[in-house]
């Protein structure tokens, strides 16, 4: 069972996504929360696998709530929730340890997913809105690597900065899905990143993409 806590300073929108992931097989919300103060305490004292954690909340936003879970010994994955897709706040609370963002209106089944993926370890990272959220937020800036990464790996890396899937990467590279997550854990190690969005921000930053 994925427990989530819901942090949103509307309760409209809460009310709106316990409907939807109540509905859902595997998943429980056990708490809400909202103000950012009460989003880090429910989720430190419930402590369950995913909150979702709205930006702008009372108190304290989501950014900061984010970087104060991240630092705890056993955080939980937070998936960031906004109404704007070209929020500096969003890149902010990805940097800070978050695992992927959802648009509000994103439609049901794309919040069910992103919960489920950030249970698994993993990121939902759309590529509508990811590609133009980093391309506006970070300049190119090189950093040369003790471990460069190997030509498959920029492969794999720029693809995940364009937003594919696992599997989208297994087709386009013709490799197997284990293969690909092998190079992801390569990639990971080798620029210090702590998921797929890291490195899609990695791969902005460094001009991989255009």
């Amino acid at each position: 069972m994925i427990t989530v806590v819901l942090a949103d300073d509307q309760e409209m929108v809460r009310t709106g996504f316990r409907l939807i992931l109540g509905n859902e097989p595997g998943i429980e919300v056990v708490g809400e929360a909202g103000t950012g103060v009460d989003a880090v305490a429910r989720a430190r004292e419930l402590k369950p696998d995913v909150v979702l954690m709205d930006i702008r909340m009372p108190e304290l936003d989501g950014l900061e709530a984010t970087r104060l879970l991240m630092a705890d010994p056993a955080p939980p994955r937070v998936v960031v929730v906004t109404t704007f897709d070209l929020d500096e706040y969003v890149y902010g609370a990805l940097r800070a340890g978050a695992c992927g963002f959802l648009l509000k209106d994103a439609g049901p089944r794309l919040l069910v997913e992103a919960v489920k993926a950030a249970a698994a370890g993993d990121a939902l990272v759309s590529p509508s809105v990811t590609v133009r959220l980093l391309e506006r937020l970070t300049e190119p800036a090189p950093v040369a690597l003790a471990d460069p990464l190997s030509p498959r790996e920029l492969d794999v890396v720029r693809a995940v900065a364009r937003g594919r899937t696992n599997n989208e990467i297994a087709a386009e590279l013709f490799v197997s899905l284990s293969t690909v997550k092998t190079h992801l854990g390569n990639v990971q190690a080798k620029i210090s990143a702590r998921n797929r969005v890291e490195i899609a921000a990695w791969a902005w930053e460094n001009g991989l993409v255009s």
